[in-house]
C-alpha cells in the first residue's frame, strides 16, 4: 500500500497541511517541523504524488523526449546529453523511442501529454502528424532537436554539416578523388535532404560530376549503408571514395568492404557522418563529420525551459566538424575519446591510448 500524506501527518504528530507547506517548501512552517516532517517521510518512505501535486501547482519538472531511433548511437548519446542537461536543473526526463514510426510516435505524445510533463523535446518521425498538431494547439512547449518540420512552427536546435561536407570533398579531392560516392538519407527527412544538397554543392564547387548512379538512398539503417555500398562496388566503374552521411549507414559500408576484402584506405576511401567513439576503434579508423551531440542536448533543454518560463524561444544552428583519421588514406590528426568530448576542456584527461 503506497504511504500517504496523512500517514507522515499521523507520524510527524502534525496536520496534513503543514506535510504539504513542509515538503513543497512553502513558507509558514517553523524549521523544528519542517524537520520532522522530512524525517517522518524518509522513515516510511513516501513519494510525493507529482500528478497530483501538478494540479495545483501547474509544474511536474519533467520533461518528455521522444526520440527516432534509440540503437542509433547519435540518438543514445543525444538523449544522455538531454538528461544530464535536465537533471542539473532539477528536471527528470521521460524517454520514448519511437522506432522511426509515426503512430508510435503519436501514442507517445498522447502518453507524456497525459502524464502532463511541462513540455516536449522531440525528433520527428519522417511526416507530420494530428498529435503534434494537437500539441500546438494546446500550447504545450515543445522544441525539435535534431530535425524539423516546414509545415510546423515551432523552435529548433539542430546541426549544419555544410561547411563540414564542403572541407570533406576538398579533402577527398585533394588526396587525387574524383569518383566520389554518396549514401544519403531519405529526402522526407530535412537531414538527409540539407546533407545532399550540401554534397552536390561541394562537388559543383571543385567542377566535379555526380552522376545519379554514384547517389544511393538509405533509411538511416546499417543495412541499407550495406545494400547502397554493393550497388555502387558492383558499378562497372565503382567510386573510388564513399560519403554515408549517418553512422549506421557507414557501419553497413563498412561491413560489405570488409566482407569483399577490400583494403579501406588502400584500395578505397570511407567517410562518414557522426562520431560515436567505435569511429575511433574500426580499423583504420573512421573520417568523419562530427556534430556538437553535448551541446545540442544542452541547448535543447535550456530552449524548452525558457519555452515553459518565458514562452518565445528562438531556434538554433550549430556547425559541424570535419575530423581527419586513416580511413580515406590520410595521415591522421590528433583524436579525442569520448570522455573528453563530454568533459570542460579545463578537465580532460590525459590522452592513454598511444598516438590517439
Amino acid at each position: 500500500m503506497a504511504v500517504t500524506v496523512a500517514d507522515v501527518a499521523r507520524r510527524a504528530g502534525v496536520s496534513t497541511a503543514s506535510v504539504s507547506r513542509a515538503l513543497s517548501g512553502a513558507d509558514g512552517v517553523s524549521a523544528a517541523v519542517r524537520e520532522r516532517v522530512v524525517a517522518a517521510a524518509q522513515a516510511l518512505g513516501y513519494r510525493p504524488n507529482t500528478v497530483a501535486r501538478s494540479l495545483r501547482t501547474t509544474r511536474t519538472q519533467t520533461i518528455g523526449l521522444i526520440i527516432p531511433d534509440m540503437v542509433n548511437p547519435f540518438f543514445s548519446e543525444l538523449a544522455w546529453a538531454i538528461e544530464e542537461a535536465a537533471h542539473e536543473h532539477g528536471y527528470s526526463v521521460i524517454l520514448c523511442n519511437a522506432n522511426e514510426e509515426t503512430d508510435r510516435q503519436d501514442g507517445y505524445i498522447e502518453l507524456l501529454l497525459a502524464r502532463r510533463v511541462d513540455g516536449l523535446l522531440l525528433t520527428p518521425v519522417l511526416e507530420e502528424s494530428e498529435a503534434l498538431r494537437a500539441v500546438a494547439r494546446q500550447g504545450v512547449p515543445m522544441v525539435f532537436v535534431d530535425r524539423s518540420l516546414a509545415s510546423m512552427e515551432a523552435p529548433v536546435v539542430r546541426a549544419d554539416g555544410s561547411l563540414a561536407i564542403s572541407q570533406l570533398v576538398d579533402h577527398l579531392v585533394d588526396l587525387g578523388h574524383e569518383r566520389i560516392a554518396v549514401i544519403t538519407g531519405p529526402q522526407a527527412t530535412v537531414t538527409g535532404r540539407e546533407r545532399l544538397a550540401a554534397f552536390r554543392t561541394a562537388m559543383r564547387a571543385r567542377s566535379l560530376d555526380l552522376p545519379d548512379e554514384l547517389v544511393r538512398f538509405g533509411n538511416f539503417q546499417a543495412d541499407s549503408g550495406r545494400r547502397a555500398a554493393v550497388e555502387l562496388l558492383d558499378l562497372d566503374e565503382p567510386p573510388t571514395a564513399v560519403f554515408a552521411i549517418d553512422n549506421l549507414m557507414t557501419l553497413g559500408v563498412f561491413q560489405e568492404m570488409r566482407r569483399r576484402g577490400l583494403r579501406i584506405g588502400s584500395d578505397i576511401a570511407v567517410a562518414g557522418f557522426d562520431d560515436p567513439p567505435w569511429f575511433q576503434l574500426l580499423d583504420p579508423p573512421l573520417t568523419t563529420v562530427s556534430q556538437p551531440v553535448t551541446r545540442m542536448g544542452a541547448l535543447a533543454v535550456d530552449m524548452l525551459l525558457e519555452a515553459i518560463n518565458a514562452g518565445s524561444v528562438e531556434s538554433h544552428l550549430l556547425d559541424c566538424a570535419l575530423v581527419i583519421r586513416e580511413s580515406c588514406g590520410e595521415t591522421a590528426a590528433p583524436r579525442e575519446t569520448f570522455r573528453s568530448r563530454h568533459m570542460p576542456p579545463d578537465e580532460n584527461p590525459v590522452n592513454d591510448y598511444g598516438d590517439d
